[in-house]
């Protein structure tokens, strides 16, 4: 099919997260501005330098059937939970070609679930199962179970997708870039249906040491709620979250056509990459500045229109300053009345499920005009200057308003995308 320019727009959101077992329980907590970070009690996390995380809310045992949940990493069960959720919201209420006039055709639907790690519980588990008790007792599930497009997979079973079924993996960026491709599967013609989002569950021994060891995560354990300080001149690493945060992206078209309910039009993606180092972000900005770029080249956005930032703020040193040098080089005057959310300061960071999660929580932005805060910033950092969102939510304005959602990954991915009210 020749490529085209429609507009796509978002029917449908759903989520499962350290604050709650869906989008609504999620967002009302971060309106609220409480903490999902708690202490990790289990057994091996005694001897661990890092002995905090934002653990799901609702485990997902209690929402599906175990039998079904026995062959699903927890990676491919937030998603399903989360892409469940975001499908009925859609209004769709079965597979796709089993749902009468409403539905979309599985030839025209596709799934693009990212994870930035996959299935490494499953990895070290059926490991464990292997070296202890033998080659007989390990899973015949383990290799679905554990490949990195096992989420996206299941979700494309659940709903019958025809039109492809994607994983891109690019660390904590996947779940965005998840979302950009599903926008530009339906914009250049390939589906009118995409369901996307970003998925991951590494509450684990190794990955935590790992992160640890390389100064990346915060080592408050002693204080969990206050851990995650994006912008805080005391931050000193992320803190690990798990859950999923799915979307429904749609033509415009093909939802007027069945009468489906729109949050907000998906304006596009903005990419690039920094080529810098492995893992720290390159400093003034100048990769995270480009995706914004091209962002604003590829698109029909305006600058003045953006009024809210859902940024990466991992609450790393480097990180959060080197996001907001871009910002200001790109949006100049206009970043002073734009309200900047840092939503990890109470979810933790979902690494490739944080740019699905953060995608709802911006979304729900615009559909509700206002902005979360940004908890735990007490002393600022002196190179912070925008309207940080902190203490409490901040009302949006009125009239045709956009928002941006950042998500930056080890390997120097960058991701931006834009949402705008219909």
């Amino acid at each position: 099919m020749n490529a085209t320019d429609r507009t796509v727009v978002v029917t449908g959101i759903g989520a499962t997260t350290p604050l709650g077992g869906d989008s609504a329980a999620t967002w009302e907590a971060l309106l609220a501005g409480r903490s999902g970070i708690t202490a990790l009690e289990q057994e091996w996390a005694a001897e661990l330098p890092v002995r905090i995380a934002g653990q799901i809310a609702v485990e997902p045992t209690e929402v599906i059937p175990r039998p079904q949940a026995r062959k699903l990493d927890r990676s491919a069960q937030f998603a399903l939970i989360a892409a469940r959720e975001a499908w009925a919201d859609a209004g769709f209420t079965g597979k796709a070609g089993e749902t009468g006039d409403a539905a979309v055709a599985p030839e025209r639907l596709g799934a693009v679930i990212a994870s930035g790690i996959g299935g490494v519980t499953t990895l070290l588990g059926q490991y464990d199962v292997l070296r202890e008790q033998g080659v007989r007792r390990v899973s015949p599930h383990t290799v679905p179970m554990l490949m990195p497009n096992s989420p996206s997979a299941n979700v494309g079973l659940e709903v019958n997708a025809r039109a492809g079924v994607h994983t891109p993996v690019s660390a904590c960026a996947s779940g965005a870039e998840a979302i950009g491709y599903a926008i530009e599967m339906i914009r250049t013609g390939r589906a009118d249906v995409v369901v996307a989002g970003g998925t991951e569950a590494a509450i684990h021994p190794l990955p935590i040491a790992a992160f640890a060891n390389m100064m990346a995560m915060s080592k408050n354990n002693d204080e969990p709620t206050r851990a995650s300080r994006p912008y805080d001149k005391a931050r000193d690493g992320f803190v690990l979250g798990e859950g999923a945060g799915v979307i429904v992206l749609e033509s415009a078209e093909h939802a007027a056509a069945r009468g489906a309910t729109v949050y907000c039009e998906a304006v596009g993606q903005g990419l690039s990459a920094d080529s810098h180092h492995i893992a720290q972000p390159e400093p003034t900005g100048r990769g995270v500045a480009a995706a914004l770029e091209h962002l604003f080249a590829g698109s029909d956005l305006r600058p003045e229109e953006v009024v809210h930032v859902n940024a990466h703020a991992t609450s790393t040193p480097q990180g959060d300053v080197a996001e907001i040098k871009a910002l200001r080089r790109v949006l100049g005057e206009d970043l002073d009345h734009i309200a900047v959310s840092g939503t990890k300061s109470m979810t933790g960071h979902l690494l490739g499920g944080a740019g699905g999660v953060e995608t709802v929580a911006t979304v729900l932005a615009l559909k509700h005009r206002v902005a979360p805060p940004t908890i735990n910033v007490e002393n600022l950092d002196d190179e912070v200057d925008p309207k940080l969102v902190s203490t409490s939510p901040r009302p949006l304005p009125e009239g045709r308003i956009a928002a941006l959602n950042n998500s930056f990954g080890f390997g120097g991915h960058n991701v931006v995308l834009a949402f705008r009210t219909i």
